[in-house]
């Protein structure tokens, strides 16, 4: 099947854009979608804490919370960024661990 594409991508994409041109709307609707596809995600913007410790962490949480309740955020996007601050919080958490288990193996050496 690529094999007979091969080299008519010009040829398709006029012909597409012809149809599209005369009123064709399956033509015109894969012209646009190809033009300005839809977007998947969108950036949000909001107030948002410094995380240095799994409490501060919480402090973010809040805020998400209250983005949420205030209207800035959806729901959705709150659940994301809550997700984000999971992730971080439980980073934070390992190198804290790690950073105490050193402290204490390089104790008994």
């Amino acid at each position: 099947m690529l094999a007979l594409l091969d080299g008519e991508a010009e040829a398709l994409t006029r012909k597409a854009v012809e149809r599209a041109l005369e009123g064709d709307t399956t033509a015109l609707r894969l012209c646009l979608e190809r033009l300005a596809p839809p977007r998947k995600d969108s950036p949000v913007t909001f107030a948002l804490p410094a995380m240095q410790s799994a409490t501060d962490a919480a402090q973010a949480a809040r805020a998400v919370l209250a983005a949420v309740a205030g209207g800035d955020l959806t729901p959705t996007e709150g659940a994301h960024v809550m997700a984000l601050i999971d992730t971080y919080r439980r980073t934070l958490e390992t190198t804290e661990l790690e950073r105490r288990l050193a402290a204490l193996e390089g104790g008994r050496a």
